[in-house]
């Protein structure tokens, strides 16, 4: 089974949010020659957000990292994920609707005061 990134995206706006993370991850994956490397989950609204998943393959952030070089040791993050995680959130910031993007483990494990 191929190792995967899991994001949880919480957004204002899961149209537009989705629409720009799926185009973004469209472009890395032709950038990188990738194929079927990411998926994005249908979102569940509550208390005025949207939360969803997208699960990114290991395999798509390692040819970003050998294509970008020492371009992606410069970003922000202690590891590949962490780098990934704000390559991405780069990407996809815009003025008219909130979006948060999380590592999904590092979030569940959080919650439970694991650390």
């Amino acid at each position: 089974m191929e190792e995967r990134i899991n994001i949880n995206v919480s957004a204002t706006d899961y149209e537009s949010t989705s629409k720009i993370i799926i185009s973004t991850l469209g472009k890395l994956e032709q950038m990188v020659h990738g194929e079927n490397d990411f998926i994005v989950t249908d979102s569940e609204f509550a208390f005025g957000w949207h939360f969803y998943v997208v699960c990114v393959n290991m395999s798509l952030v390692r040819k970003l990292s050998d294509q970008l070089g020492p371009d992606f040791e410069k970003i922000k993050g202690k590891t590949i994920e962490h780098k990934f995680l704000n390559w991405l959130d780069q990407r996809i910031a815009r003025d008219n609707f909130r979006i948060k993007l999380a590592i999904k483990e590092e979030m569940e494990s959080s919650k439970f005061g694991i650390f």
